[in-house]
């Protein structure tokens, strides 16, 4: 199957910025992408490259198989919510509808409709007169309602309360399954990432720092505890990603493949959230000292 997105040495430059450097990484088709980073590393960037909204500096980036945006009909296979989710204040619902149906040649306008009337949205109410979380839904409807072969979203959920976040991002999961649709989700909230997306992407200093499906990553990470003695010499194959120490204990965060050797008795598995604050640190880190990312396998 065509993998949903593909970049080779993908590097974006803004003047003497650099928003993207050498992104390497293969995405495998029927995925739901979480795409998690601190402010700045990148991640609009590579959202916006994805659609063809702009140019790479160096590098190639395909989607769907394809240059992005580079025909109507590959325009047609991609749907994308900004931040903010933005829909025109002035336009009421169904003008957003009729909007969607004439710029969209695959548009489904029973599944606009129908999804409409299940969000219990007046069609002639104007959008500028929703809720936060109402104009959220109406973006997402708009999205599925072009069946596109894939959908990207750019912090949708961020400026949601709890309640709202949760509606979307089931209705979003509803959408995959009918739709048999591919997904990127970008947000800073990771216990909704954990919900919904099983392959993720790390990105930090303009570098992705590591990339692969969540079950596999989970499986070979893990947090060992000890003294520091207890580590001097781990093994080939283990990898530490990050280290804390104090005078009587020190933490690692490490990746490996292999069994984890039975002389450290404290491995225990981390959790999504711990598995990105540690790569992010890792970057964090390295930038401060001056040294080069060293991204983990990003391309796989």
């Amino acid at each position: 199957m065509v993998p949903i997105r593909e970049a080779v040495g993908l590097s974006k430059q803004y003047g003497q910025v650099r928003a993207l450097t050498d992104c390497t990484l293969s995405i495998p088709s029927g995925r739901v992408v979480g795409l998690v980073g601190p402010n700045g590393a990148g991640k609009s960037t590579l959202l916006q490259l994805t659609c063809g909204l702009i140019a790479p500096s160096t590098g190639t980036i395909k989607v769907l198989g394809e240059q992005p945006a580079v025909s109507p009909a590959q325009l047609a296979k991609v749907g994308f919510v900004a931040q903010d989710t933005p829909v025109y204040p002035r336009l009421s619902i169904a003008d957003h509808l009729r909007l969607g149906a004439r710029l969209n040649p695959r548009w489904d306008a029973r599944l606009a409709e129908q999804r409409i009337r299940q969000l219990n949205l007046n069609p002639a109410q104007k959008a500028g007169q929703l809720s936060g979380g109402q104009r959220a839904q109406l973006a997402l409807t708009i999205a599925a309602a072009k069946r596109p072969e894939l959908i990207i979203f750019d912090e949708p959920v961020a400026a949601l309360d709890p309640l709202a976040r949760r509606a979307f991002l089931q209705n979003l999961m509803e959408f995959v399954t009918e739709l048999n649709v591919g997904v990127i989700l970008s947000s800073h909230l990771l216990g909704d990432l954990e919900r919904v997306c099983d392959h993720l992407i790390i990105l930090a200093s303009s570098h992705v720092q590591l990339a692969g499906d969540v079950e596999e990553l989970l499986a070979t990470h893990y947090r060992l505890i000890g003294t520091p003695d207890d580590f001097e010499n781990l093994p080939p194959g283990i990898d530490v990603i990050q280290a804390d120490h104090t005078p009587r204990q020190t933490t690692l965060t490490v990746r490996t493949r292999d069994p984890i050797p039975a002389t450290i008795t404290s491995a225990t598995h981390i959790d999504l959230e711990d598995l990105v604050l540690a790569y992010m640190t890792r970057a964090a880190n390295q930038s401060l000292s001056g040294a080069t990312p060293q991204p983990e396998e990003a391309h796989r």
